[in-house]
C-alpha cells in the first residue's frame, strides 16, 4: 500500500517537474544584460572561449550576485557568482533576496542543463550569515530572516537540474548549508568548511542539522557540528562532504574549472533523463526501497514519450553523437 501510494504522489510530482521544465517563457535578449566580468576576483570565472549573457539581481548592493549563462558548446551551463568581497560573502537580506530571484528564473527555464555556484571573491566561498548586520536586527526579526533563508537554500535544493558549489575557499555555517544543499560540491585541498554555530550558542538554521547527517552519517555529523569542527578539502573528501577535492592553483580556481569540467560532463546527457534521476534519487532516498523503486517506475514513464528517447536510439543505431533538446 505505501508503495502505490507513493508512486501515486510521484507520478504527480514528475508531471509537475516534467511540466515546468517545457513551459518556461522565453528570454527576450532585454532580459540579460550582456557583459564580461570585470573585477578584483577575475581569478574566478576565467575567460572562456564562448560568449557569455549575465544578470545582475540588484538591489541595494548591485553587484553582490552576479548570474552567467554560459554559450556556445557550454549553452546550458548557469555559473552563479557571489560577490561580496567586503563581508567575505556572507549571507545578507539582500543576497538572499537576489540569489531568490536568480533561482526562480533557473528553475523556470527549460534550457538550463546545469548550474554552478561559485563565489568571486579569491579564498572564500561564504562566511556564513552576516553577523555585522545580524546585530542590528530587533530580535523580532531574526526569525523571519532565518526563515527566508532557510527557503531559498530549499529552493535550491529543489532545482530540477544538477547543481555544483565549487568550494575555492571557506565555507562556514550558512555557506555550508548552501553547498549541501547542491547535488555535488567540489573543493580544493586547502579550503576549509564546517558548521561551526555552535561556537555561537545557535544551531544551524538553514537546512545543516538534516543535510550533513544524509551526506556524511549521522555520527560524523554530530561530531563536526557539537566541537564546530572544521575541515579542510583533502578531509572533507575523505569524510564525503566533498566529491572532489583539487590541488588549488594560481589563480585560486581550482575547484570553479573541476566544477566546470564536470558540468561539461553532464550537459550533453539527455536532459530530461538527468531530471528524471536526480528526483528519482532525491525522492526515493528518503523512503523503504519498494516506495523507491515505485518512485523510479514513474519517474522513468517520464521519459518514454519524449523525443530525445527517439534521437538517442537513432544516434546509437547510426554511430553518432546524439543531439538531445530537452524534448
Amino acid at each position: 500500500m505505501a508503495a502505490l501510494v507513493g508512486r501515486r504522489a510521484l507520478l504527480q510530482a514528475c508531471r509537475v517537474h516534467f511540466t515546468d521544465s517545457h513551459c518556461a517563457s522565453k528570454l527576450g535578449s532585454s532580459y540579460f544584460a550582456s557583459r564580461r566580468y570585470v573585477g578584483s576576483a577575475k581569478s574566478v570565472f576565467p575567460p572562456v572561449r564562448f560568449g557569455a549573457s549575465a544578470r545582475q539581481y540588484s538591489s541595494e548592493a548591485k553587484d553582490d550576485l552576479i548570474v552567467r549563462y554560459l554559450d556556445g558548446e557550454d549553452h546550458g551551463i548557469v555559473v552563479v557568482g557571489i560577490n561580496r568581497p567586503k563581508a567575505k560573502n556572507a549571507i545578507s537580506k539582500n543576497l538572499v533576496k537576489m540569489m531568490s530571484e536568480a533561482v526562480g528564473d533557473i528553475k523556470k527555464n527549460n534550457k538550463v542543463r546545469s548550474v554552478i555556484l561559485c563565489s568571486l571573491v579569491p579564498g572564500i566561498f561564504c562566511a556564513g550569515a552576516d553577523l555585522k548586520e545580524r546585530a542590528k536586527m530587533h530580535q523580532s526579526e531574526v526569525g523571519p530572516f532565518v526563515s527566508k533563508a532557510r527557503a531559498l537554500i530549499t529552493e535550491l535544493g529543489n532545482l530540477p537540474m544538477p547543481t555544483i558549489a565549487a568550494l575555492d575557499g571557506a565555507a562556514l555555517g550558512g555557506g555550508l548549508e548552501m553547498a549541501l544543499a547542491c547535488d555535488i560540491r567540489v573543493a580544493s585541498n586547502s579550503a576549509k568548511m564546517g558548521l561551526v554555530e555552535t561556537k555561537l550558542a545557535i544551531i544551524p538554521g538553514a537546512g545543516g542539522t538534516q543535510r550533513l547527517p544524509r551526506v556524511i552519517g549521522v555520527s560524523h555529523a554530530k561530531e563536526l557540528m557539537y566541537t564546530a569542527r572544521v575541515v579542510d578539502g583533502i578531509e572533507a573528501c575523505r569524510l564525503g562532504l566533498v566529491s572532489h577535492s583539487v590541488e588549488q592553483n594560481k589563480n585560486g580556481d581550482a575547484a570553479y574549472l573541476r566544477a566546470l569540467e564536470l558540468a561539461r560532463e553532464i550537459n550533453p546527457q539527455g536532459p530530461i533523463a538527468v531530471r528524471m534521476a536526480k528526483l528519482a534519487i532525491n525522492q526515493g532516498i528518503e523512503v523503504d526501497l519498494a516506495t523507491g523503486l515505485a518512485i523510479e517506475e514513474a519517474c522513468y514513464a517520464q521519459v518514454i514519450p519524449t523525443k530525445d528517447r527517439l534521437e538517442g536510439l537513432a544516434a546509437f543505431k547510426e554511430k553518432r553523437h546524439p543531439q538531445y533538446k530537452g524534448e
